[in-house]
């Protein structure tokens, strides 16, 4: 009470029984901001055998058109807003490394082309991302491991063969991919390959068991090649390198032509055809693999050898980073 009656403003009067006020004229001008005060309610003090009535009051702003209804919220509202607005996320840690890795792959054919000093960056990069693994228990998180992973980067030498343009002529790697249902606990590693011709692909399923926190056993169990689907264009090279030479398609451009209509009518016939099956019965056919690595959309693995493996899920905005 007494904060209010030094408000030079208005002066109050007590009335019995209940408690006025009665403001003064304004000294304002139009529409300068001017000291309202509203009563809001009554609260009873017990001071033993007399209650007495207190009114209590909100002081708020405003101009002389906006002293009626009270408008508490606009003011608040509006500054949520701005706030809302000049309000920046920055990127975490975890996502530069994640970025930056991505981003050192460029140009290395999935590790194949890496030089020595690329290689170096990537196994730094790697390194750091697995000191800040979110997900220590992979194994305990199998729903993460579920779906199709597109494999990135790799150091196994096992597949450069198989990314080499050279071990087969007009053929080109177009994605080596891995689905994992961790329902079934079954992984199926896939291989597909484009040529001038039809693209198809060469798959291997497996079964997994977890042996620990982070690794898991792999028995590959049966082969597939795929049957041949055939391209809407054929398109002939001019030159392919083969066994580290160069073969010069030009001269045949005239014969190759001609044959274009008989590769085509061969082709539909073999698409026509089931995909062959073979199986797997030697021992080489386990393997081990750890994640050391795993969050919604990248998984760093390490296999037998001390291979490593990075791989992005399928719709990932890594992908095209």
């Amino acid at each position: 009470m007494a904060f209010v009656s030094q408000l030079s403003q208005f002066t109050l009067s007590a009335v019995t029984p209940k408690t006025q006020f009665t403001p003064r004229a304004s000294v304002f001008a139009p529409n300068s901001v001017k000291i309202g005060a509203k009563r809001v309610e009554k609260t009873r003090i017990w001071t033993g055998e007399l209650v007495r009535e207190r009114p209590t009051f909100r002081v708020r702003a405003g101009s002389e058109e906006e002293l009626g209804p009270e408008k508490e919220e606009g003011p608040a509202v509006a500054v949520a807003e701005v706030e809302e607005e000049v309000k920046t996320v920055e990127p975490s840690e975890i996502d530069r490394l994640k970025k930056a890795l991505v981003t050192s792959f460029y140009g290395t054919n999935r590790g194949l082309s890496a030089t020595s000093e690329t290689r170096a960056e990537i196994i730094e990069l790697i390194t750091q991302l697995e000191a800040k693994n979110p997900t220590p228990a992979p194994t305990e998180a199998l729903t993460l491991l579920n779906g199709k992973w597109i494999l990135a980067y790799t150091s196994f030498a096992g597949l450069f063969p198989l990314l080499s343009r050279g071990t087969l002529p007009l053929v080109t790697v177009e994605e080596i991919s891995q689905i994992i249902d961790s329902e079934n606990f079954t992984v199926q590693n896939i291989v597909q390959f484009s040529g001038p011709l039809a693209t198809t692909s060469i798959s291997t399923s497996a079964k997994f068991e977890v042996r620990s926190p982070k690794r898991v056993q792999i028995k590959f169990e049966e082969g597939i090649i795929g049957t041949p689907q055939l391209t809407d264009s054929i398109v002939i090279p001019e030159n392919v390198e083969f066994l580290g030479q160069k073969i010069d398609f030009t001269p045949f451009k005239g014969l190759i032509n001609s044959v274009q209509d008989t590769a085509s009518s061969v082709a539909k016939t073999i698409s026509r055809q089931p995909p062959l099956k073979f199986s797997f019965s030697n021992s080489n056919a386990e393997s081990w693999l750890l994640t050391t690595y795993l969050d919604e959309e990248l998984r760093i693995s390490r296999g037998d050898g001390g291979s490593v493996y990075v791989l992005i899920k399928e719709g990932s905005s890594l992908l095209t980073a």
